[in-house]
């Protein structure tokens, strides 16, 4: 299974769109196999949620998103986390452990870019 953190260096970026990038984490058996950093390679409407599929992402976790995002992910079968903060191995952490939770907050405020408060 693989993981992607919208980031900030080592935080949770608070808008998944306008990340510096995406910590992403391969995980097996409750372990993680693998990190890397992939740049955010900018953001268009529509585009991500297929940039991170075709990496084989499984699950994105992300501050704030959008609705249109949220739904893009649904449809393409990746588990949508929003609403979370702190360092990006903490909620690794978290959610190995099934205890990272969603609020399922929309981001409506696009004209703030890091402003979203859902």
């Amino acid at each position: 299974m693989k993981i992607a953190i919208a980031c900030e260096g080592k935080y949770v970026s608070g808008h998944f769109g306008h990340c510096e990038g995406f910590a992403i984490y391969e995980v097996e058996e409750g372990k993680i196999l693998e990190k890397k950093f992939e740049a955010n390679p900018g953001h268009r409407p529509g585009f991500l949620p297929v940039f991170l599929k075709n990496l084989g992402v499984n699950v994105i976790i992300a501050g704030g998103m959008g609705e249109t995002a949220q739904q893009l992910f649904n449809e393409n079968a990746i588990k949508v986390f929003v609403g979370v903060q702190g360092l990006c191995d903490d909620v690794m952490d978290k959610f190995i452990k099934g205890t990272l939770k969603s609020t399922g907050s929309v981001c409506t405020e696009h004209a703030h870019e890091g402003h979203c408060n859902g």
